[in-house]
């Protein structure tokens, strides 16, 4: 006999209660099966979403899948919070759920406790396994069953230990998109976070929150028949050296928060879930917390522009464009030296510049040689390095090649997030995992690759050639939630690469994706082919957002998405078709207010200005072109 929550309203009261969003428009079902297996469903506006999906944990220690009982249901509860982004879509958060707790028996008595929060953007959901003694995770039954004609964008996860030096997996695939949800993943590795999926009316973007260092990050297994998707589990070679794979821990043992964001497109665009779910923000000296803009050389120039020349070069370019930070790459301890670094700081500072540096995160996890290498394996080395950085005068760290999502990899980001939240440094991880969240508890970590960036546009034409379709998938999945280091922007040429974009494209990326720090691939040379308002533009381009409304797009395909910084506005979108495309813009809250426009000129690599009046508006995009425009 299945026992539903209904059922047990007239059988227990006290112990049944739906749950659904503040607003009513999404419900949430959870029931213990014929099979005695917890499952729930998951509607909005009467409409499914998730079709009858599993939940439960294995643990060494009991089996939390099978021969369960519902015996507890708490009152549904109000929570409410707010919180601050230093770099995300909004600054000032405010969170209003539902929350209700189901806990089940298994046939020895053992009890675990799932946790639901349903939000008018989505719902979570995490495991609670009480008690004192070891919790050894062996795995997880989460599942998310779609409807047969739902369809899918996403993303295939690497095999861990492939690629270039043994350094994946990194996030750095490419998407497949609109395909039939049950598609068969391309390896065994499954698929990587954020996933998207619509179903019906409605889409859902799938990923996790709340990861504290304890537990191994996941993704969606390999296996989706029917279109059921369950949580999948690292592979057994994404752990530090001799560092374990799985959660393992003393005492009561929490997952990390399941988050799928549910409802039409602009709602899933719009939504804060991946941070809400996150811890609250750490302690962090807020003088030192200032998102912003960098010159990089290693972008376009490569290995050889690691030197001191060539980095004073790029100080004096960020000085030029008003922007906060040069980032000094990989093997600047051997090019450059501490001195010579020093000195690079020192004159930085004359100029309002803050100087960022390389590190290789890695041991003996994967073949790079890189340096600075093996100089943060330990808390004490750690402890080291970030005096030895500080004393120079750098302000901030890109830390490189990770090892996966191991639970022993996952330990050391958070290490190295609470040590250098200590020390005053900002951070960026790359070669690295989706951050989760991360950027609200850690607010100095300003933005992580974890994405086919745009340095892999410069090695091989293919890839190169993927780059609109890709840039446009990019704020749907990739950039959704978390601040994403693709390091955008090429106006002038690329060696040995024809670039697939136009110019209204590049530039309309600078207000598109979302980075604390945005790290613009534009040399100084190439910058100074372009329009002077296009140069004004750049320099004034605001360091954070407070607002954000999408206008409209279709994943891969286009994107319109407009920021608001203070009293100004800025709309941005871009099209990755190879044709042309008229986009109608719905500006009514902007009144009668008129901006300007900065588009695609008559060449690939030529820009045209114009203006912008609202309410409304609609401009034909010109093929793997785009535009910006700003209303003061």
């Amino acid at each position: 006999m299945r026992l539903t929550l209904a059922s047990l309203l007239f059988a227990v009261p006290a112990l049944a209660q739906a749950l659904s969003s503040p607003d009513g428009q999404l419900q949430v079902d959870v029931s213990v099966n014929d099979q005695q297996q917890l499952v729930y469903t998951v509607q909005r506006a009467g409409q499914p979403v998730l079709l009858a999906s599993r939940l439960g944990l294995v643990l060494a220690q009991g089996d939390f899948a099978n021969g369960l009982k519902l015996v507890a249901t708490s009152p549904v509860k109000a929570h409410r919070e707010q919180y601050t982004l230093a770099a995300g879509k909004k600054r000032q958060v405010s969170v209003h759920a539902n929350e209700q707790r189901f806990t089940v028996a298994n046939a020895a008595g053992q009890r675990m406790t799932v946790t639901l929060r349903a939000a008018n953007d989505g719902l979570a959901l995490r495991y609670t396994v009480d008690g004192a003694g070891r919790k050894t995770f062996k795995d997880e039954l989460t599942s998310f069953a779609f409807p047969a004609d739902a369809r899918a964008w996403l993303q295939p996860m690497s095999v861990a230990k492939t690629g270039w030096k043994r350094t994946n997996p990194s996030y750095e695939e490419h998407y497949l998109t609109d395909i039939p949800v049950g598609t068969a993943a391309p390896s065994h590795a499954g698929w990587v976070f954020p996933a998207l999926f619509r179903a019906g009316a409605n889409w859902v973007a799938l990923t996790e929150a709340g990861m504290d260092g304890r537990f191994h990050a996941s993704r969606l297994a390999s296996d989706s028949t029917g279109g059921t998707y369950r949580i999948g589990l690292p592979e057994a070679s994404e752990v530090n050296t001799g560092g374990h794979l799985l959660a393992d821990v003393n005492g009561p043992l929490t997952t990390p928060w399941r988050v799928l964001a549910i409802g039409p497109l602009k709602t899933v665009m719009e939504s804060t879930l991946g941070t809400d779910l996150a811890a609250p923000a750490i302690a962090f000296d807020h003088r030192k917390l200032q998102p912003g803009h960098a010159s990089w050389s290693w972008a376009i120039l490569k290995d050889d522009a690691t030197v001191f020349d060539v980095q004073k070069r790029f100080i004096d370019y960020a000085a030029d464009m008003g922007w906060n930070y040069t980032l000094v790459d990989a093997d600047w301890d051997r090019k450059i030296g501490d001195a010579k670094m020093k000195e690079l700081a020192d004159y930085a500072k004359t100029k309002g510049v803050g100087l960022l540096a390389w590190y290789n995160s890695s041991g003996a996890w994967n073949d790079t040689e890189y340096s600075p290498k093996n100089a943060l394996l330990t808390k004490a080395a750690r402890a080291r390095e970030f005096a030895r950085v500080k004393a120079i005068g750098i302000q901030g760290l890109k830390v490189d090649f990770f090892g996966g999502d191991g639970a022993s990899s996952i330990a050391y980001y958070v290490d190295i997030l609470k040590e250098t939240a200590a020390a005053g440094l900002l951070l960026n991880f790359h070669g690295a995992t989706l951050p989760r969240g991360w950027s609200r508890t850690y607010p100095q970590l300003m933005t992580v690759e974890a994405v086919k960036g745009f340095e892999f546009a410069t090695f091989e034409q293919k890839d190169q050639d993927k780059v609109p379709g890709h840039a446009a998938m990019l704020p749907f999945t990739r950039n959704l939630f978390d601040p994403m280091d693709f390091t955008p922007v090429v106006f002038h040429e690329i060696p040995n690469i024809k670039r697939a974009t136009r110019n209204g494209f590049e530039l309309a990326q600078s207000v598109l994706f979302l980075s604390g720090i945005q790290h613009y691939a534009e040399t100084p040379e190439g910058m100074a082919t372009v329009p002077a308002y296009v140069k004004t533009f750049m320099r004034e381009l605001p360091r954070a957002w407070d607002e954000v409304r999408f206008l409209g797009g279709e994943p891969g395909r286009w994107v319109a998405i407009a920021r608001r910084a203070g009293q100004q506005w800025f709309v941005a979108g871009l099209n990755a078709d190879d044709t042309p495309r008229e986009v109608k813009l719905d500006l009514a809250w902007l009144g009668q207010r008129e901006g300007q426009l900065i588009t695609d000129g008559a060449g690939p690599r030529e820009f045209a200005e114009a203006k912008l009046a609202a309410p409304a508006a609609t401009l034909t995009l010109a093929p793997k072109g785009g535009f910006v425009a700003r209303f003061r």
